[in-house]
């Protein structure tokens, strides 16, 4: 007789999570319990603010006269800000329990003793990487002039009188883009919760968006716009956007995926 099949492991670790649909708004109000958690523990979000913000103060200076590469980098480190925010959702984990975590233990969370998120996080970095080179390659080969600054950028890739170039960038950027998200916008949360593997989370994430894909793209776009918000202001303003939008991210994970009491982490 036929072995009835089985489904892989990861698959049944997802499907043991109900995935909970949203509304449409409810971005808004992780956006509020996210800022609520900034301000009853300022200090290991504006330690992560300001690690992003000197982070991107590195790449201001090393792209210098090299703007194509620059805009790859930035939009790349969009793409591994969910690893780097690991600490903060310990830090809202606990503040729902009740505590509030001292910093020692915030930055703890960044020693790599769990091997499931070293992997994600490499994982996203090779994503970055790969959009950071494809992006510079893209607007070198095939932009009409020298792009060394923002006003060359603008001029010679976004208002271009010949060419699509602009809009292939963009595109060629959602399409990287849009399967990151979706296996990202709740793994890592629910890694650092649950005792579950990264092919487990990944399905699980992409549960999450396939059953809320309105809500999803409005956190998206939340996201995006804040951060570029963040950017614009020579960059002072990712000391505040970066922890605010870690923090929410916890609560969006949290709303979106019901599962039983968290675990204590060994």
């Amino acid at each position: 007789m036929p072995t009835a099949h089985r489904p892989h492991p990861a698959v049944d670790s997802s499907l043991a999570l109900r995935v909970r649909e949203v509304p449409a708004t409810r971005p808004l109000d992780w956006l509020a319990r996210g800022w609520a958690d900034l301000r009853r523990c300022p200090l290991p979000g504006l330690l992560h603010g300001s690690f992003a913000a000197l982070f991107g103060a590195l790449l201001v200076a090393l792209a210098r006269d090299r703007f194509w590469l620059l805009a790859g980098a930035f939009s790349g480190f969009l793409i591994v800000a969910p690893i780097i925010a690991t600490g903060l959702y310990h830090t809202s984990r606990e503040l729902e329990r009740g505590r509030v975590p001292a910093l020692r233990e915030v930055l703890a969370v960044w020693r790599p003793g769990d091997g499931r998120l070293v992997l994600f996080g490499i994982l996203l970095a090779l994503a970055g990487t790969g959009w950071v080179l494809t992006s510079a390659s893209l607007i070198t080969g095939f932009a009409g002039a020298p792009v060394r600054n923002p006003a060359e950028f603008l001029h010679n890739v976004v208002l271009a009188k010949r060419g699509h170039l602009f809009e292939a960038w963009l595109a060629l950027g959602g399409v990287l883009a849009a399967p990151v998200f979706a296996s990202s916008v709740v793994a890592i949360p629910l890694l650092l919760d649950r005792r579950i593997g990264v092919l487990a989370a990944v399905l699980t994430s992409w549960r999450v968006v396939i059953a809320n894909p309105v809500p999803m793209a409005v956190w998206a776009g939340l996201l995006m716009g804040l951060s570029l918000i963040g950017m614009a202001t020579m960059l002072v303003g990712l000391v505040g956007v970066v922890p605010w939008l870690a923090h929410a991210s916890w609560h969006a994970y949290r709303d979106l995926v019901e599962a039983p009491a968290p675990q204590t982490q060994p």
